[in-house]
């Protein structure tokens, strides 16, 4: 047999080899030798591809912490103005409110002219009770005028000047107010106090009051127009060897949470001082 022959049939024989190799792995019989055969490059790949992603998520890392700390200051950023938001829009919502209510009071009114005014003051003085609104001469207001809020009484002005007026409230201790009790019909003063309570005295002893009665302006001693709420007995005190019953009332009005009121502008009131007599006149 020659060189060329015998190259023929080495030839021959590899590419039968090489037939059956690719028949037995199309058919399946090569693929457990094939897993045991590369099972170690596997394992030398996926180690080497472990140790990769660390380094990379290492010199990443700097880069996603500040991206992520700019993205959470964003997000607080954004949340403060969504709360600022809410807290407005809450504000404008109770003012509306509030407006409605005055609203609704100055038709149950009809009487009387209203002038409204926004609280931008208080007293910081505990022996004091008053606030100073927005509202001054240069609006038409004057001393004396009635100040309401939808609720009931609030107060009288007690002084004013071009832009503003201080409100005297009706638990100042200088507080002194006519009132009516319903449904006795009785008549009485209301007085305020250092402590903010406010009472009513001069009730006949024969009147027969009980808590839950209506307190109301009476008109008398020009300070007032009738018929203005100011609150509901609270308790009743009588002593036989009195002349009169005193009682505690709880005014209508919340003084802490005021901040817009009316001022009764067609209201003009009278000193009757001069035309009460004196012992001894």
């Amino acid at each position: 047999m020659g060189m060329n022959s015998l190259r023929s049939f080495q030839t021959i024989i590899i590419i039968l080899v090489v037939a059956g190799l690719l028949l037995l792995a199309l058919g399946g019989y090569l693929s457990p030798l094939s897993r045991v055969a590369l099972s170690p490059f596997v394992d030398i790949q996926t180690w080497f591809a472990i140790r990769y992603q660390a380094i990379q998520d290492f010199m990443t890392a700097p880069r996603d912490m500040t991206l992520l700390s700019q993205r959470n200051a964003e997000l607080e950023a954004e949340i403060a103005r969504l709360q600022a938001e809410i807290i407005e829009f809450q504000q404008e919502n109770t003012e509306l409110l509030v407006l409605s209510a005055l609203l609704d009071f100055a038709r149950a009114h009809p009487e009387n002219e209203y002038l409204t005014a926004a609280i931008i003051g208080r007293d910081p003085s505990p022996f004091l009770h008053y606030v100073i609104i927005n509202r001054g001469s240069d609006d038409g207001l004057l001393r004396g005028m009635p100040v309401v809020s939808q609720q009931g009484l609030i107060g009288r002005i007690s002084a004013v000047t071009s832009g503003a007026s201080r409100v005297q409230l009706i638990t100042d201790p200088d507080s002194a107010i006519n009132v009516r009790i319903e449904p006795s019909g009785a008549e009485a003063i209301l007085s305020g106090s250092i402590t903010g309570d406010v009472s009513l005295d001069l009730v006949p002893q024969d009147t027969i009051i009980n808590p839950g009665d209506l307190v109301l302006t009476s008109g008398l001693g020009g300070n007032y127009p009738p018929n203005i709420l100011i609150g509901q007995v609270a308790s009743v005190r009588q002593r036989q060897f009195e002349l009169f019953q005193t009682a505690s009332v709880q005014p209508v009005v919340d003084f802490s949470k005021l901040e817009i009121a009316l001022v009764i502008t067609n209201f003009k009131p009278v000193d009757i001082t001069p035309l009460i007599p004196t012992p001894g006149t």
